[in-house]
């Protein structure tokens, strides 16, 4: 009935009638933009935009004519006419978190539960839900909102137990909040201590909101728990006090915010707001001169009733923290800030890898094929084998029957991703890939040469992937150059793994597939050559040179398919330096709309692997607009200098700078290692011990120090070889 029955043609009077565009046209144009595809747009990035922007049309209901309410730090800069990162509303629909898109999450390694924590310390414990804010109310006077103040301290700690710590000020008073994740994989528990000073009499307010840094977050009913010590929320999800506080005050909607009906004398025990925008404050008498600290706790997952002691708790998750981080690739540079943001990243890896991996804590707690390669990449480079492995396991159960790995329609590049991983495991760690590996494997091969194009066609994009959405940020649909190196690369990895399985017939058969895909892209790249009239790559073979054509890096790093100094590599090198930049950022048109970390990290790669010494101010840059939790979002706004896309903790992000720390120490280039070519004269001028390792190679483990012996660095290193030494070269800087 569907196939047959005219809904169009009802569509489009319905549409006509009501005064409508005709929705049946506006698509077909839009589809005009793009190549023919077999899927216009994956269903989950539709999906993510459809909750988006839900939630931005519920943010334009609930904020813009309800500004003397306390909202997140995002909100209250992007709304004030005064702040650089204000936004004109105007015909917007939607109202969304484009400035200051920044947070960081708490866990326990292993654990798929993960709080953040925005810039200004607002905690929001359950995923999508609801925050817990702290002020300090003077008697008399203005009040210390955190997020209503242009300066804070915030910092995450790289050794223990991983906690978050913001401080803030204003007129000598002083608020501290500190937020950690407490208890094991099985009782994990979201602890907040909030300390506050005042020198006059004042009130410390513990403030539950129903919002997060995405947005409103509806709640609908407040009540005390018995015993006065804390709040249910929702009837579901209570948040334990560790002391009475001296008065209790709730609102709802019509009412206002609860901080306008502050200090109360009124005695209430709960709330209800059908709107869904119910508020709650614990007042607690902060006495002049004296410091006063409240701790609060929240179950992440449904404890029993009875209360239990948490005396162990703290110690508990700091143990799964030293256990998570033995055996890691250690770093020691004279650049603190370097150091750190190598530590946090670390960490970040770490947490986001339970079962599966993900890119974020937030909007990207999912998983994608393409974030999983680049992670585990260099989660397996910095040692972490035995959590990469696990994650790996869980390939085959989301391949299709005809061999797909499947994250999302419409992408198809995530086959070579996912076997090219799959073989830096087993080349990185030195095992022989698992048996129960090969059915998958083999599918997966085969799935990539019969999803080619026609080589026969006569079209610039003969013998290619066909069109498909990609790596999401190079444009609308086309034949992007992306897919074809992943493919490459995957086919490469496929006939790898039928030698290792014995099966020499059908390793000869992928690698003349490999070789006839590279030879359709090359021919590709001729005619293009010509049609744009120089030798750089655009993002596919109907494309003009723009910022999509970063996904060329991909030939130079990770997969080296091409030489360090190819010239179609340099020339769109060169184009990108000079057309893509800002503040030495990759400024990324499509999409993002901002400075991307890890694309101009991947450039760096590039840089690097040529001899470029670029490529240290593009790492300089990328240090600079981390947060003070060491984390970076997916984009970067070029002003405000906070994220305006994606996830606020972008997990790729965190892994490329740390392969780029890895790579500036140690790197691999036709069969042999290269030492030291990326160390910066700055770090030698310094004239301090540097190492690093025991860092994973192709030929074993290496481990690697500089040290100065009469002013001239010397570079040392040993091996755990999976044979023998390999060659190697030094390449310090030529000044020293």
């Amino acid at each position: 009935m569907w196939k047959w029955f005219p809904w169009k043609y009802i569509v489009r009077d319905v549409a006509h009638r009501r005064g409508f565009l005709d929705p049946i046209k506006v698509i077909s144009q839009m589809q005009n933009f793009m190549q023919p595809a077999e899927v216009a747009a994956p269903t989950e990035l539709l999906r993510l935009g459809a909750v988006l922007h839900a939630r931005g049309l519920m943010n334009s209901l609930a904020i813009q004519h309800n500004l003397d309410w306390i909202w997140p730090y995002w909100v209250e800069c992007q709304y004030n006419p005064r702040n650089e990162a204000f936004i004109p509303r105007s015909f917007s629909l939607t109202q969304i978190n484009l400035t200051h898109r920044n947070w960081t999450a708490l866990g326990i390694p292993g654990c798929g539960k993960y709080p953040i924590v925005d810039p200004r310390g607002l905690v929001t414990p359950h995923y999508d839900g609801w925050s817990i804010d702290a002020w300090i109310i003077p008697k008399e006077g203005t009040a210390l909102i955190p997020s209503r103040q242009p300066l804070a301290v915030q910092k995450m700690s790289t050794t223990g137990n991983l906690c978050i710590t913001t401080n803030t000020e204003l007129k000598h008073m002083k608020l501290q909040t500190k937020a950690q994740v407490i208890g094991s994989m099985q009782t994990p528990i979201c602890q907040i201590e909030i300390s506050g000073f005042s020198p006059s009499d004042s009130w410390l307010v513990v403030s539950l909101r129903p919002y997060n840094p995405e947005g409103v977050s509806f709640v609908h009913d407040i009540s005390l728990l018995d015993g006065h010590l804390g709040w249910m929320v929702d009837k579901k999800f209570p948040v334990n006090f560790d002391t009475l506080a001296d008065q209790y005050e709730f609102s709802y909607y019509r009412h206002g915010d609860v901080y306008s009906r502050l200090p109360s004398t009124e005695d209430k025990s709960k709330v209800e707001c059908n709107v869904g925008m119910a508020t709650a404050a614990a007042l607690y008498a902060l006495k002049s001169g004296k410091e006063r600290k409240i701790t609060l706790e929240v179950p992440l997952i449904d404890l029993p009733s009875k209360k239990e002691s948490h005396l162990d708790y703290p110690q508990t998750s700091q143990l799964a923290w030293d256990k998570s981080e033995e055996g890691k690739c250690s770093l020691q540079v004279p650049d603190e800030h370097f150091q750190f943001l190598y530590d946090a990243a670390i960490r970040t890896m770490i947490l986001h890898s339970p079962d599966e991996v993900y890119p974020g804590p937030f909007i990207y707690r999912r998983f994608w094929f393409r974030d999983a390669a680049f992670i585990l990449h260099a989660m397996l480079c910095v040692g972490l084998k035995e959590r990469v492995v696990k994650v790996l396991e869980c390939f085959p159960s989301k391949q299709t029957i005809q061999g797909y790995f499947l994250s999302q329609e419409g992408e198809w590049d995530s086959n070579g991703e996912a076997l090219w991983i799959m073989q830096q495991y087993c080349v990185l760690t030195g095992n022989l890939p698992p048996e129960k590996w090969q059915n998958s494997i083999d599918r997966a091969g085969r799935w990539i040469h019969k999803k080619c194009l026609p080589s026969n066609s006569g079209l610039p994009h003969a013998g290619l992937l066909p069109a498909g959405f990609s790596a999401e940020h190079l444009g609308p649909n086309d034949f992007y150059f992306w897919d074809d190196f992943w493919g490459v690369a995957g086919l490469n990895a496929a006939a790898y793994f039928s030698r290792a399985y014995k099966n020499i017939d059908e390793a000869q058969h992928l690698e003349e597939e490999s070789q006839k895909l590279s030879k359709c892209i090359d021919q590709s790249l001729e005619v293009t050559a010509k049609r744009i009239k120089r030798p750089a790559v655009p993002a596919s073979p109907y494309r003009r040179l723009d910022s999509g054509a970063i996904g060329t890096m991909m030939a130079s790093y990770p997969l080296r398919l091409w030489k360090e100094n190819d010239p179609r590599l340099l020339d769109t090198v060169d184009f990108l330096m000079k057309n893509c930049m800002i503040d030495n950022g990759f400024f990324h048109d499509m999409t993002h709309s901002g400075i991307n970390p890890y694309l101009t990290l991947h450039l760096a790669q590039v840089l690097l692997r040529s001899g470029d010494e670029r490529y240290f101010d593009l790492m300089t840059a990328i240090a600079k607009i981390a947060s003070p939790t060491g984390q970076w979002p997916e984009s970067v706004h070029p002003i405000t200098k906070g994220g305006c896309m994606g996830d606020g903790q972008h997990v790729w992000a965190a892994a490329e700078w740390v392969m780029m720390i890895r790579n500036c120490f140690v790197r691999e280039e036709s069969n042999r290692l290269i030492l030291c070519s990326g160390i910066p004269r700055a770090w030698l001028e310094a004239k301090t011990t540097m190492s690093f390792g025991p860092a994973p190679t192709s030929f074993g483990e290496i481990s690697i120090t500089i040290k100065f012996e009469q002013e001239k660095p010397v570079v040392q290193w040993t091996g755990k070889w999976f044979s023998s030494q390999p060659e190697i070269e030094v390449r310090l800087s030529k000044d020293f």
